[in-house]
């Protein structure tokens, strides 16, 4: 089981990518924030032998030529170690935010996957290039734009799933799924897990043939002072999960589905503050995996080990890096006992 966590910033991104290396983690991912998700991955493959993917590029706004092209320098930047993570967003950001056409999203996505292979193949073994799709065509690629083939081959297409015909279609078509840290374990064993079995069923595939990479909200501390950190950082990063109608499901398997229209209230009176008391501790400690440096471990090791190929570390506050390589070495020794 690998572990990566967030890359941060922009112009310090390598200098982080770096650090997170010597702290002993095996990758580093993006996410659709406040920057751009594919810059700051050019300056931590330049400088560190991390495997790197966005988690998740927000795929319907993006063109899919565009796509491959980011997708294609990356992988052969990094000499092999890029994965293009990818998902649907909810309708609201992509209509409103991004300006863009968001129905239907399963069906948009699944073709996204297949055009971004043709051209992939085009690019790796000269295959003419000739989609056409209900939502995208793609029929022309002179020489003067094609890179060419590549030593490590396409990069491989991870896709990010919430609801259950997203994780299907995910696992029918997907070289993994990016797992959204919004999660509980009875949520990721009740309804995730089951949804991959039947897409890979589909597809004719079992699950060594598909990567599970479970992003995980982690509320770490070695201190009394740390923890209340971490708290405070993570109630507020559930609270804005929570406010949002698609996450509901989640809240739902634990009876807490009316949760979701309390924080959505709040939201729409724009009382950001005022949303973070809702998150009790109960919710706190199933929604995040929280304690110690090995009290975390312990339950990452437990939770994700039986079933995901790498785990995503999402600290929602400011950690120290001795905390984090306290926390990875934990995990590392655990892992090794088993």
């Amino acid at each position: 089981m690998k572990l990566d966590t967030q890359l941060q910033g922009l112009r310090e991104a390598g200098e982080h990518a770096a650090r997170l290396e010597r702290l002993g983690l095996d990758g580093a991912f993006t996410f659709e924030g406040p920057r751009e998700v594919f810059t700051p991955l050019v300056l931590a493959a330049q400088r560190t032998q991390l495997d790197l993917y966005t988690n998740a590029a927000i795929a319907l706004p993006r063109n899919p030529i565009q796509l491959a092209h980011q997708a294609w320098d990356l992988q052969e930047l990094s000499e092999g170690r890029f994965a293009l993570g990818l998902a649907s967003q909810v309708r609201g950001h992509i209509e409103r935010r991004y300006g863009s056409t968001f129905h239907p999203p399963v069906a948009r996505i699944r073709e996204l996957v297949a055009v971004l292979r043709a051209i992939f193949d085009c690019w790796q073994n000269g295959t003419r290039l000739n989609f056409q799709g209900e939502y995208y065509e793609h029929t022309l690629m002179p020489p003067l734009f094609n890179p060419g083939p590549q030593e490590a081959g396409p990069p491989p297409i991870w896709l990010g799933g919430l609801g259950p015909k997203m994780i299907e279609m995910a696992a029918t078509v997907g070289d993994g799924l990016l797992v959204m840290p919004f999660c509980t374990e009875r949520f990721l064993t009740d309804h995730t897990l089951i949804a991959v079995d039947r897409g890979l069923t589909a597809s004719g595939r079992d699950r060594s043939e598909f990567s599970l990479i479970c992003e995980s909200i982690i509320c770490c501390g070695r201190t009394e002072e740390e923890l209340e950190v971490a708290r405070a950082g993570t109630r507020m990063l559930l609270a804005f999960y929570g406010s949002t109608p698609a996450y509901r499901a989640v809240l739902e398997a634990h009876g807490w589905g009316d949760l979701q229209l309390e924080l959505n209230a709040l939201v729409r009176e724009n009382r950001w503050v005022a949303m973070d008391a809702l998150i009790e501790d109960e919710m706190l400690e199933t929604l995040a995996i929280c304690g110690s440096p090995s009290e975390v471990a312990a339950e990452l090791v437990r939770r994700f080990e039986p079933v995901a190929a790498r785990v995503g570390f999402y600290f929602p506050y400011a950690i120290d890096d001795e905390c984090i390589e306290e926390l990875v070495d934990a995990v590392r020794s655990l892992s090794a006992s088993t």
